[in-house]
């Protein structure tokens, strides 16, 4: 009985010293390089807002923040590896808003979104834009739905992949819009956007970056932006709600995360820099480029838009049947 109580106080005793090494450790973070984990490849929206990001998160921390990515399947890879990381605040994950919409889509995920993720926040947003060829009639929405009622499954549109977001920005505009065009997923927006000019597929809810080129040089004609207003890389290109598809609101988002049971004294140091980073005039130029917006929130903040995300992306799955590649 002895020794068994000898042995409990010794467990005890560890376990408080663990703690106390612990809360040490958490308050002296950073003391090691931290990787961002991109779940897509190289040169994708998501990379191109992480990697500036990384540099200045560098700077404001004082240590070395670099990007791994980890793409496949549609982004599941890269979230599994940084949900099975150890919480020590060396490891986050930049995602977008398929994130959100893998749930709906796999039937079995090897990690829960709910509970394997810690919030740290949302760094930006940005709407697409829906293009059409320049050589087709349709000079603006009401004419392009118009078109698509009377013709039902005539038209295809491209995307980036099943689950991205310019397959679902779409998916909710057949949904509002009551009409049915058929779904050519690419291995990337800028395939998808190639497409579009090969006249392979005839719309496109592109993002800003990968259309803004061919928009500028006539090959594209721009109908209508996605999100709540106006982009001033597309002057006098009116939103989707404006055009007559009343309530329509889409603008995808890049948001930071970290692995689950990441102590919370982390979880606050990453957001200041953070938040720090994307309001710097460096990162809203670097934003403004690719028609995007810094965010910048409260871990409990982001929390309550993921969530509500993961609802209305939920809808949309069920309304296109959407399935895994």
């Amino acid at each position: 009985m002895k020794t068994f109580k000898k042995l409990k106080w010794i467990a005890l005793a560890t376990c408080i010293q663990l703690a106390a090494w612990g809360t040490a450790w958490s308050q002296n973070w950073p003391n090691k390089s931290i990787r961002i984990i991109v779940p897509q490849g190289a040169g994708g929206s998501t990379d191109q807002v992480a990697r500036p990001l990384a540099k200045l998160l560098s700077d404001e921390l004082g240590q070395s923040v670099f990007i791994e990515n980890r793409p496949g399947s549609g982004s599941v890879n890269g979230t599994d590896v940084a949900a099975k990381s150890a919480p020590n605040g060396n490891t986050f994950l930049a995602v977008a808003v398929s994130f959100a919409v893998s749930p709906s889509i796999y039937k079995k995920l090897p990690y829960d979104v709910s509970k394997d993720f810690e919030p740290v926040t949302q760094l930006a947003s940005f709407p697409n834009v829906l293009v059409v060829s320049s050589s087709l009639p349709f000079k603006n929405v009401k004419e392009l739905i118009a078109y698509a009622k009377a013709n039902p499954g005539k038209l295809n549109y491209g995307s980036s992949g099943i689950g991205s977001g310019t397959h679902l920005s779409m998916e909710l505009f057949k949904y509002m819009a009551g009409v049915e065009i058929m779904h050519v997923p690419y291995k990337g927006g800028a395939l998808a956007v190639n497409a579009l000019l090969a006249n392979e597929v005839q719309v496109n809810l592109a993002t800003i970056s990968t259309a803004i080129s061919h928009i500028k040089s006539g090959k594209l004609r721009a109908l209508a932006v996605s999100g709540k207003s106006g982009v001033s890389l597309l002057p006098g290109i009116p939103t989707l709600h404006e055009s007559g598809l009343t309530g329509y609101e889409y603008d995808s988002w890049i948001a930071l995360l970290a692995p689950a049971k990441t102590p919370r004294s982390i979880i606050e140091k990453m957001n200041a820099a953070t938040l720090k980073a994307v309001q710097s005039p460096e990162m809203k130029t670097i934003l403004d480029m690719e028609g995007a917006k810094p965010v910048g929130s409260p871990p409990e903040e982001f929390n309550q838009f993921l969530k509500s995300e993961l609802g209305r992306w939920k809808k949309v799955a069920e309304f296109a049947d959407i399935q895994p590649e």
